[in-house]
């Protein structure tokens, strides 16, 4: 029972950093339209940008800066390159042409950012330790402990939430960008400007995804690769939860976390669980324990999600803005 409820904690908090990350993609993808394929890259660099800073100027410093950094980095993308890129004519503001434009381009923007990474920081993992005053465990239940860090992402994780929610629904900021979702030109002809609006979303997007990086470096090992590993489960959230919601972002993201922590630290062979169902496999598939495809097991919960229900769990077919 102990083991069940720290692998219920860990399993959460993973799910919750998953979140942060896919926030902003979905606040993105709801505002531009556009799937932004640079935003784990973006989380990369967060992470690094953290573990410099954190270096020099202290953790506390680094949730702050690294994040600014990333979403001012987001912003400048959006307004020279990403703008022209989306619009119908180079020389307008206007959202019309062809999105795979822009798709290409966030696509090139990762390898991009990747790349810079690497002439920055170098093809060697950098080591990152968990400030002290987070160092530890929080709690035990018999010989499992659930660490301090842990608690603290997930508060991080919550805090963000919140924070989106009341800018959403009670700014009148929020107000004009969720009119702007689905009337721009009524929002236009009321004075507000919209694509400054697309910009401070994109800003914030990739400022989320930076937070999250800066929060994920002490758990998560901090390399070039780790766009690319991290960005394929973001997807996954994101379509399963039903593009541009955050409440289906939010679920799939702890379904994503819990099913992947508990299998990995499962112990359940393939052969046991076929066997519950009277199938016989080969001897070869038999001895695989679910913890040794757990990597697997999000990308076979989204070919399931697409094969039952395409629109994910919150989505609406055929409609972009979702609820964010």
């Amino acid at each position: 029972m102990q083991a069940f409820l720290i692998d219920m904690l860990n399993g959460a908090s993973y799910g919750l950093l998953l979140f942060m990350l896919s926030a902003g993609l979905t606040l993105i993808f709801s505002m531009l339209g556009v799937l932004n394929f640079a935003h784990a890259s973006f989380y990369m660099l967060g992470a690094y940008l953290g573990v410099t800073l954190g270096a020099t100027l202290g953790f506390g410093w680094a949730l702050v800066l690294a994040p600014l950094a990333a979403g001012l980095a987001g912003a400048a993308f959006e307004c020279t390159l990403l703008r022209r890129a989306h619009s119908a004519n180079p020389g307008t503001t206007h959202t019309a042409g062809n999105p795979l434009n822009a798709l290409l381009l966030t696509f090139g923007a990762a390898l991009a950012i990747g790349e810079l990474v690497k002439l920055v920081w170098g093809l060697q993992p950098l080591a990152v330790s968990v400030p002290a005053w987070l160092d530890g465990a929080l709690f035990r239940f018999g010989g499992a402990a659930f660490s301090r860090y842990r608690a603290f992402a997930m508060l991080v994780a919550i805090a963000m939430l919140g924070a989106i929610h009341a800018a959403l629904r009670v700014s009148r900021t929020g107000l004009v960008v969720r009119a702007a979702l689905t009337h721009r030109e009524a929002v236009e002809a009321l004075g507000h400007n919209v694509p400054r609006v697309q910009t401070m979303v994109f800003a914030l997007g990739t400022a989320l995804a930076a937070l999250a990086g800066v929060v994920a470096a002490p758990l998560f090992v901090v390399e070039p690769a780790m766009a690319e590993s991290m960005g394929s489960i973001v997807f996954v959230v994101v379509v399963t939860g039903g593009l541009g919601s955050l409440s289906g972002a939010f679920v799939a993201a702890l379904a994503v976390g819990l099913l992947q922590t508990f299998a990995v630290s499962s112990d359940v062979s393939l052969g046991g669980v076929a066997a519950q169902f009277g199938v016989t496999l080969a001897p070869a598939w038999r001895a695989l324990t679910l913890a040794q495809i757990a990597p697997l097991l999000p990308y076979l919960l989204l070919v399931a999600m697409l094969a039952v229900r395409p629109q994910g769990l919150f989505g609406q077919r055929g409609q972009r803005g979702g609820d964010a």
